[in-house]
């Protein structure tokens, strides 16, 4: 749910006009629109630079991954795990657009640590993994721009290590 259906939906249930302080939250929202737009468009054009610089660090932390056996082996399983990471970098600017993290953890929190406790993923290496990706966004924003999109990446990496 966007920042502006949450405000209305909230004075709508009380019966009553927006706060001054939801009013306040929506101009900060309106105001850095373009800036949430830019970096949108710079994580969707910069998609595959992110991963592939994502995936070095986190195979250079877990070697183990990618050898024989691991949960990364061979180009198949790989490329499982380098769709998983597209995955989030979506779902971060859907949090990002939004405003809120409401939408990042009903799309991707909920549940998550169950399917991969289910495919025999390990959590502690999804943490690093986001912890990777996380990083290599950051190298592609301003110093402005990352503090508009860690708190995102921040969500995920504290449900998944809950």
């Amino acid at each position: 749910m966007s920042i502006i259906t949450k405000v209305i939906l909230s004075a709508d249930n009380e019966l009553r006009y927006p706060s001054i302080g939801e009013l306040s939250e929506l101009k900060y929202y309106f105001k850095t629109s373009e800036e949430r737009v830019k970096i949108i468009c710079i994580l969707r054009d910069r998609e595959q630079e992110i991963i592939k610089i994502a995936s070095k660090a986190i195979f250079q932390i877990h070697p183990e991954y990618i050898a024989p056996g691991g949960n990364a082996e061979g180009a198949r399983k790989r490329s499982l795990c380098l769709r998983d990471y597209g995955w989030y970098l979506r779902l971060i600017t859907y949090g990002v657009l939004a405003g809120e993290k409401e939408s990042i953890e009903q799309v991707g929190v909920i549940g998550v640590k169950e399917m991969y406790n289910s495919l025999g993923v390990p959590i502690p290496g999804m943490i690093d993994s986001m912890q990777c990706l996380k990083n290599a966004v950051v190298e592609f924003l301003s110093d402005s721009q990352s503090k508009f999109v860690t708190p995102y990446f921040d969500f995920i990496i504290q449900g998944m290590s809950m």
